[in-house]
């Protein structure tokens, strides 16, 4: 229903400014008492996502799309709704977000290689975002929605194990 309101052109927008708002909550104890707490009215909540909407210039879809969640007490819920919208959003755009663990930062001149790669594998245009893991010994590991592409050393070494106690 939200994406459908905004509209798919401004869906990007409307992501951002529900991130904006999430970090809020996340900083602000009052902020999300507010939200979450029955004994506001909604008057009182309307004024202060007015006063925000006009700080942050925020869209008028956003805010009533807060508000209603406000109402339903499902502000917590906020970053699973942000993760649901962007999937929605990307599967209508026949786009996909990766996300590409290495562990040390890498210069993005393979960036289009990996592009063609995973665009080949998926089907869709993907949208790469890189994530540094000192942790990860070597190697790369690349999500795609719900798969996982595992090239890392741990990766190679637990099918190697694998193999070998098959045998």
């Amino acid at each position: 229903m939200f994406l459908n309101t905004v509209g798919i052109e401004a869906v990007p927008k409307a992501l951002d400014e529900l991130f904006a708002i999430n970090g809020l909550v996340g900083k602000s104890r009052d902020f999300r008492g507010l939200l979450e707490n029955p004994l506001f009215t909604d008057e009182e909540r309307g004024k202060v996502m007015k006063e925000l909407a006009s700080l942050l210039k925020l869209s008028d879809n956003t805010v009533r799309f807060v508000r209603y969640l406000s109402e339903q007490l499902m502000v917590q819920s906020l970053p699973e709704v942000i993760q649901a919208l962007t999937a929605m959003y990307l599967e209508k755009k026949k786009r996909a977000k990766a996300t590409v663990i290495t562990p040390i930062d890498t210069n993005r001149k393979y960036d289009a290689a990996l592009t063609a790669s995973l665009k080949a594998l998926t089907g869709r245009d993907i949208d790469i975002e890189y994530v540094v893991d000192p942790s990860l010994l070597g190697g790369i590991l690349i999500k795609v929605g719900s798969t996982m592409y595992d090239s890392s050393l741990r990766g190679q070494l637990r099918l190697l194990k694998d193999d070998l106690l098959k045998r």
